[in-house]
């Protein structure tokens, strides 16, 4: 028995030293045909901090601080760096040559791209020639915690990062596209995204144009994250093209949308179709569809990155057929909507960078007409009625005049705007009710307290018809004066206050004003 003891305790320490002796063999052969591989593969230098074999169901491989740094260019950054990685191999995959390796897990990766026009000095990936010389080939890679930057040199420009913090890679090789599974927190507005597809083969020369397609899921983007508006959007749709030429259908859904100058959530759902420049973040979107409540929107522009961050948004935007009441509500805190009726509106839209809400950066400019309008305000309303009726000689109507007259009179409303400030300005209004043709300019405030219109008022009726009674006896002398330019009466009136105290006057002291401007430039100007 202490025979059998003596030589099952001698094949122990003979199997605990084989190991030992493998162990310390195996661990140069991994750790140079790493270098080799990656060398070979990135004609580039190779630093491998630390490396360490050790047997477990197999060879069980880790190791940290591996840099790579390109041959032909000087880098303060490595092009790659990785802070960890392992993988699992057996006898038999050390012994083979190539080694294929089922999966390499990856932890804190980051990828440096020089400037666009350092990028052609960079090594040449290897290809099909080069291939013998690899010594490891692996199936897949599975990525924690990854960033590229693609650097600039270019003045006031920053570099371009993407924060990935789960990446697939399945059948990486040379030459040949690699599949992939994203995972990653959209940092504004911040979500989680989810894409999978194919990339590559990469060009190292020209990154930009390495082919990518596939699909992405966007969802919990919590547009709150974007000073001045609100919503929580969700979006899906498929890619393809080339990195910095990448062709993008949509949609996206956002239940309770809403902008900080009305804060009243609305249901918005657009599909679009956009090239995105995947090396800058660039975004032209060609176009937009959008439906807010009963209101369609088309938009057309460019979402460029600005020199000191953020993005500049220009946009072409067509509205119609649209209600006026979802713009308003959307916009204006007041509510219900001081007004209501259809809609078209062409205008240009410009929102720059800045930590400022949007309503006070949005900058529009363009024409629009509202049609078969009505105010919710009863006072407003019954002015426009008693106004309707009086112009068109039915005075005793318009006294008699119910102030909630279900059956209101509809106007119609067209011109010119201006959005800045959180003000709208109105040039070349004309607002038209039956037997009356007003034109105005003016302000009105997004908050909706305020607002303030000048301007002119031609009517069907003559002076003394737009009253009874005794009053309209005494302006029977005066009606040449008003009558003029073809129509019954024509005065300066003057449309200013409040939401909820509206004021409605004559308005001959503006118009003195702007006789006297006029008089002392044509004294300025005695050529005129």
């Amino acid at each position: 028995m202490l025979w059998i003891a003596a030589i099952f305790f001698l094949l122990v320490v003979a199997a605990f030293i084989a190991v030992e002796v493998g162990l310390h063999r195996a661990e140069p052969i991994l750790k140079a045909r790493i270098v080799d591989t990656l060398s070979t593969r990135f004609d580039s230098r190779v630093q491998l901090a630390h490396f360490h074999v050790y047997f477990l169901k197999g060879f069980q491989v880790s190791g940290s601080g591996l840099r790579i740094y390109p041959n032909q260019i000087e880098m303060d950054s490595p092009l790659f760096a990785v802070n960890n990685f392992s993988f699992r191999t057996t006898w038999h995959g050390l012994l083979h040559t190539p080694m294929f390796v089922d999966r390499v897990n990856l932890r804190g990766m980051q990828i440096h791209m020089p400037p666009k026009d350092e990028r052609q000095n960079m090594p040449k990936l290897s290809n099909q020639n080069g291939v013998s010389n690899m010594k490891i080939f692996v199936r897949e890679m599975q990525i924690e915690d990854a960033a590229l930057v693609l650097e600039t040199n270019k003045p006031g420009k920053f570099p371009l990062d993407f924060e990935i913090s789960h990446l697939t890679l399945d059948s990486v090789g040379a030459g040949e596209p690699m599949k992939f599974h994203a995972t990653l927190i959209n940092p504004k507005p911040i979500g989680d995204i989810d894409s999978s597809g194919y990339f590559g083969p990469f060009n190292e020369h020209s990154p930009g144009d390495s082919p990518v397609r596939g699909e992405y899921n966007f969802s919990h983007a919590d547009l709150n994250t974007i000073k001045g508006i609100g919503g929580m959007l969700s979006s899906t749709g498929k890619y393809q093209g080339e990195l910095n030429h990448i062709y993008v259908d949509g949609e996206t859904d956002t239940l309770n949308f809403s902008i900080d100058s009305g804060n009243h959530p609305m249901p918005l759902h657009t599909k679009f179709h956009a090239i995105v420049d995947g090396t800058n973040g660039d975004t032209y979107l060609q176009p937009v569809d959008a439906q807010l409540l009963h209101s369609h929107i088309l938009a057309t522009g460019d979402v460029v990155r600005a020199p000191q961050g953020g993005h500049n948004i220009t946009l072409d935007v067509t509205v119609g057929p649209a209600r006026i009441e979802d713009l308003l509500t959307l916009g204006v805190k007041s509510q219900p909507a001081i007004m209501s009726g259809g809609l078209r509106l062409k205008t240009k839209l410009i929102l720059p960078p800045g930590q400022v809400s949007v309503a006070q950066k949005l900058r529009l400019k363009g024409s629009f007409e509202i049609t078969d309008a009505t105010f919710s305000n009863d006072k407003i309303q019954a002015k426009v009625d008693e106004l309707s009726l009086r112009s068109q000689n039915r005075a005793k109507e318009a006294k008699t005049i119910d102030k909630q007259n279900p059956d209101a009179i509809e106007s119609q409303m067209k011109g010119q705007f201006e959005l800045g400030d959180s003000k709208l300005t109105f040039s070349s209004l004309q607002y038209d009710v039956p037997g009356a043709d007003i034109a105005l300019n003016g302000v009105y405030t997004l908050s909706g307290d305020q607002f303030d219109f000048s301007g002119t008022a031609r009517m069907k009726a003559k002076a003394s018809q737009l009253t009874t009674g005794f009053k309209s006896l005494l302006l029977k002398p005066v009606d040449p004066f008003f009558s003029k330019n073809g129509a019954g009466t024509e005065v300066p009136i003057k449309v200013s206050g409040t939401r909820s105290e509206p004021k409605f006057g004559l308005d001959f002291h503006h118009k003195d004003k702007d006789k006297n401007q006029s008089d002392a430039h044509d004294s300025h100007n005695p050529d005129k």
